[in-house]
């Protein structure tokens, strides 16, 4: 019969001890860090650093290896293209435990958990990821202003679509006031001209 692994059996038997680890593991993946309690996030570190040193590995039994404890196939996917190879010149303490102090209700001792390395690149990736999508936006919306001044309507994004009023009456209340606009602009241009 095998021996259990040492330490406390965090509520349950055996395969409920597993699914919990497995879980723990699984959102510690997906979200960078998470905050547990203290024998959780002892019990957890082994596994989630197993699981990292697979990654590193790379090759299809590893990935087997590791979707026998992380389920999701989404953040195996994670852990082998950008978790495992940011670790590639470290050979162990992937992660960090931080306690934070005990729980309100039943003065457990609380921790977070969380990956050493790629919370810095996340956000960073993350905030530009955010900056590109805004500039985007920002010149999708200058080019339909330009357009809807020079008298050409450029292509209707699938945003711009969504947005448009769908009765005809609004729309031939923008025609007109589109017209306007351009006459106003128009009668400026004129002036300046002579």
């Amino acid at each position: 019969m095998p021996t259990p692994t040492k330490g406390p059996r965090l509520g349950g038997g055996p395969a409920h001890e597993r699914l919990i680890l497995a879980n723990l593991t699984t959102s510690l993946f997906e979200h960078g860090r998470i905050t547990t309690t203290a024998a959780k996030a002892k019990r957890m570190r082994p596994l989630a650093e197993r699981m990292v040193t697979f990654a590193k590995r790379g090759d299809l039994a590893s990935r087997r290896r590791v979707l026998r404890v992380v389920r999701d196939k989404s953040v195996v996917h994670v852990l082998f293209t950008e978790i495992g190879p940011s670790y590639a010149g470290r050979q162990g303490g992937y992660t960090r435990i931080t306690k934070i102090g005990n729980r309100k209700g039943d003065n457990a001792p609380m921790v977070v958990i969380e990956l050493v390395e790629p919370l810095a690149e996340q956000t960073v990736a993350e905030a530009e990821g955010a900056t590109k999508r805004a500039a985007k936006e920002r010149d999708a919306e200058d080019a339909e202003t330009k357009g809807a001044a020079a008298g050409t309507k450029p292509e209707p994004s699938p945003k711009a679509e969504e947005s448009e009023p769908k009765d005809a009456e609004a729309k031939d209340a923008e025609a007109k006031d589109a017209e306007a606009k351009d006459a106003e602009d128009g009668e400026e241009a004129a002036p300046g001209q002579g």
